[in-house]
């Protein structure tokens, strides 16, 4: 009924048709809304009907000049309207007899049995040749009596079995649950705490790489800064040469001009007497982006197994291995220890070998080894000596 009732709604009002009236568009309307929407005929003597705007379609409708009364009576909506209100007002009947006690399907029966299989009042021919036929019947006092006490019971039976089954299921529930969050919480700190670990463990090996870094930087600025200095003295030295020439050539007098010549141009020939430092190129050894990966590719429970390598500066093409093993080579053979063990070595041997003029044949062989290395050893010397002297 309220599917029918939406079909039968005016959608300007929205209420029930009130004299439906159909449009040239085929829509129906209220007679009364139509004359609200009508609008009055435009200016000029070829128009002089009134129009409309339908509301369904939008179409604009002329209307004839009697308005809305002239257009035509829906009258298959008006019979069907005309017929859900006496079945409206059919059932207002029946909703008030039943209200008032007796039976809608027999009239003027009254309702004073109450039936336990639909649970409702019917009437004696409801039991006997209704549809209420076959069913358990009862008196409704007693029935409503005999409900009462079960309730009783009921709520008695639902009292035992809270305490007995919910309550213990609620209790064994809370205890997984706490049993669960405590789990969760060894878990949750065993994460925060392995992941501390791994952290401290980076932030260590960061921290000595970067001390390594600053290390190195250092031994740069050592080894280039003096040079640069050096150089930045003679830039000065060229500038000036520069200024006296441009002062030169405003000289007048040609002895003063000869004098000043002659005193530049020694100048210019000691500045280009002076030898230039030529580094060589150098790189660091071991590269980082090789110390990156082997730590990227370390397992993080082996990070505290990983060492910070020593970087230093080798020349450029030269690998690390081979840096390495000649700066050992060097620092073992110029250690003053072993130069004195080595003299102490080679005077014995003199004075009860050498003296005696018979020289075994492998000691020969170990003695030019021990002259070469002291020959280069003397070498390195001197070119230390003439490098802290220039």
């Amino acid at each position: 009924m309220e599917r029918l009732e939406e079909e039968l709604t005016c959608a300007i009002c929205c209420d029930i048709f009130a004299d439906p009236r159909v449009l040239p568009c085929s829509h129906t309307f209220c007679r009364p809304c139509l004359q609200s929407l009508l609008q009055p005929p435009p200016a000029g003597p070829s128009l002089s009907c009134p129009s409309l705007s339908c509301p369904s379609c939008r179409a604009r409708l002329a209307v004839p000049a009697a308005g809305p009364e002239a257009l035509p009576v829906n009258f298959a909506l008006k019979a069907v309207i005309d017929k859900w209100r006496q079945e409206e007002r059919a059932g207002s009947r029946a909703e008030e007899e039943e209200e008032e006690g007796t039976c809608r399907a027999h009239p003027r029966q009254p309702l004073n049995i109450y039936c336990l299989q639909d649970r409702r009042l019917v009437c004696g021919q409801c039991i006997t040749i209704g549809k209420h036929r076959g069913h358990a019947i009862d008196d409704l006092q007693s029935a409503y009596r005999r409900a009462r006490e079960a309730s009783g019971q009921l709520l008695d039976e639902l009292t035992e079995q809270s305490r007995s089954r919910v309550f213990s299921c609620s209790e064994r529930l809370q205890q997984h649950k706490a049993r669960c969050r405590s789990a969760l919480q060894s878990d949750r700190e065993a994460v925060l705490r392995c992941f501390k670990e791994f952290g401290d463990a980076l932030e260590q090996k960061k921290a000595a790489l970067l001390s390594a870094l600053d290390e190195l930087e250092s031994c740069i600025s050592e080894k280039y800064d003096p040079l640069i200095e050096e150089v930045e003295k003679l830039k000065l030295e060229e500038k000036e040469l520069k200024e006296q020439h441009s002062a030169l050539q405003k000289e007048e007098s040609p002895l003063l001009f000869l004098e000043k010549l002659q005193g530049l141009q020694l100048r210019l020939q000691a500045l280009r007497q002076k030898q230039l430092p030529e580094p060589e190129p150098v790189e660091i050894q071991p590269s980082m982006e090789k110390v990156l990966q082997d730590v990227s590719r370390t397992e993080m429970g082996q990070l505290h197994k990983i060492h910070a390598p020593k970087l230093h500066l080798a020349g450029k093409g030269q690998s690390s291995g081979e840096q390495t093993a000649a700066s050992a080579l060097w620092a073992a053979l110029s250690e003053p220890s072993l130069l004195v063990l080595i003299l102490g070595f080679l005077a014995l041997f003199w004075h009860k070998e050498i003296s005696t003029g018979t020289t075994p044949a492998p000691l020969v062989h170990l003695w030019k080894f021990l002259l070469r290395i002291y020959e280069d050893f003397c070498f390195s010397l001197q070119d230390k000596a003439r490098e802290l002297c220039y």
